[in-house]
C-alpha cells in the first residue's frame, strides 16, 4: 500500500510538471511565461501585457542579435515558454533554425515573428541583404506600432481571460508610440536638410530614414556578419569628403574599430570629422535606465543625431 502511495504521489507530481511546462496557466500575476529574442520585443511585450506576463529576453544590452548564438539554458527558455516572439527577417542570424523548429514541432507554445506578420509592402528589400526584407522594423515608430495588434492577439488566444486587459493596453500604447512618432519627425526636421546625413556601423537605421526623411548610410550591410573592406571604407570615405558630413555615430551593439577606421580614413584625406555619439540600434540600454526602454532608445538617439548634425 505504501509503495501504491508513493507511485500515486509521483504520477501526480509528473502531471502537475508536464501542466506546467505544457499548458498556459494564465492569470493576474505574470503566470504567462513569454520568452522573447531582443530587448526591444521584451519591452512591446511588457507594455501589452501588463501584470499578466512574465517576459524572459534572451538578449540583452550590447547585444548583436546577427552574430547571437543559443545557449543551453536559452533552448530551454524557449521550450518551456507558452508563447515565443522573435523578430524574423534572419534578424536572429544564427538562432533562425531553432526557432522555427519551435514553430514546427508542434507543441502547445506558438512561436510568432512579428516582422513576417506584417504588410510585406510596407517592408524594404535592400539588394544587400540577399532577398529577405530589412529586419530593423523598430526604427520606423509607426512601423513598430503595427506589431501590437499582432502581440495582442497572440497574448489573447493563450489567455482570454486577459483579453480586454490586453486591448485596453494595446490601445494606450499605441497612443504613446504615435506621439513619439510626431515627436521624431518634428525633431529631425530642425537639421539643415544638406546635413541631414546618417553615417553609421551598419545599415541598421534604413527604415529611420525612409519615415523621417534622412539620408542613411553604413559602413557595413545590414547584417554584422559580414566584416567591411577597403571598398566600404573608400566609398564613404569619398562621400564624407565630398558632402563635408561633420559627424558619424558609434553603436552600442557594434564594435567602434570600423568608425574609428572611417575616421582616420577621412583624417588621411585632410577632412576632420568626429563622432557625434553612440546610437541604440540592434540592442536597447541597460535595464532602469530611460535608454532601456524603447521610447527611450528612440528618444536617445534622435536627440544623439540632432544635436551632432544641427
Amino acid at each position: 500500500m505504501r509503495w501504491f502511495r508513493f507511485c500515486l504521489m509521483i504520477a501526480a507530481m509528473a502531471f502537475l510538471v508536464a501542466c506546467a511546462v505544457e499548458g498556459p496557466n494564465p492569470g493576474p500575476d505574470g503566470n504567462v511565461r513569454v520568452t522573447v529574442t531582443t530587448a526591444q520585443i521584451a519591452d512591446l511585450v511588457k507594455n501589452v501585457g501588463g501584470n499578466r506576463v512574465k517576459v524572459t529576453a534572451l538578449m540583452g544590452p550590447g547585444t548583436d542579435p546577427h552574430l547571437y548564438k543559443a545557449s543551453q539554458g536559452d533552448i530551454g527558455r524557449l521550450s518551456s515558454a507558452h508563447i515565443v516572439f522573435y523578430n524574423g527577417c534572419m534578424l536572429e542570424g544564427r538562432m533562425t533554425d531553432i526557432l522555427e523548429r519551435i514553430a514546427r514541432a508542434g507543441r502547445p507554445a506558438a512561436s510568432v515573428a512579428l516582422a513576417e506578420r506584417l504588410d510585406p509592402a510596407r517592408l524594404t528589400h535592400p539588394p544587400q541583404f540577399e532577398g529577405h526584407p530589412d529586419p530593423h522594423i523598430w526604427m520606423d515608430v509607426s512601423l513598430w506600432a503595427q506589431t501590437i495588434p499582432i502581440v495582442v492577439q497572440e497574448l489573447s488566444a493563450i489567455d482570454p481571460a486577459g483579453q480586454e486587459e490586453y486591448q485596453k493596453n494595446g490601445e494606450a500604447y499605441s497612443e504613446v508610440l504615435r506621439t513619439l512618432h510626431e515627436k521624431v519627425k518634428q525633431q529631425i526636421q530642425t537639421i539643415p536638410k544638406e546635413r541631414r546625413v546618417l553615417v553609421t556601423a551598419h545599415d541598421a537605421f534604413g527604415y529611420f530614414g525612409r519615415a523621417y526623411d534622412i539620408e542613411v548610410t553604413g559602413l557595413q550591410g545590414i547584417s554584422t556578419a559580414s566584416e567591411f573592406g577597403l571598398q566600404d571604407l573608400q566609398r564613404l570615405v569619398n562621400l564624407i569628403v565630398e558632402r563635408q558630413i561633420k559627424a558619424v555615430f558609434v553603436e552600442s551593439s557594434v564594435p567602434r574599430r570600423s568608425i574609428e577606421a572611417l575616421v582616420e580614413g577621412c583624417k588621411a584625406r585632410g577632412h576632420e570629422i568626429r563622432i557625434g555619439g553612440e546610437l541604440y540600434s540592434d540592442a536597447m540600454g541597460p535595464e532602469d535606465t530611460p535608454e532601456g526602454t524603447y521610447v527611450g532608445m528612440i528618444e536617445h538617439n534622435v536627440h544623439t543625431i540632432v544635436e551632432a548634425l544641427k
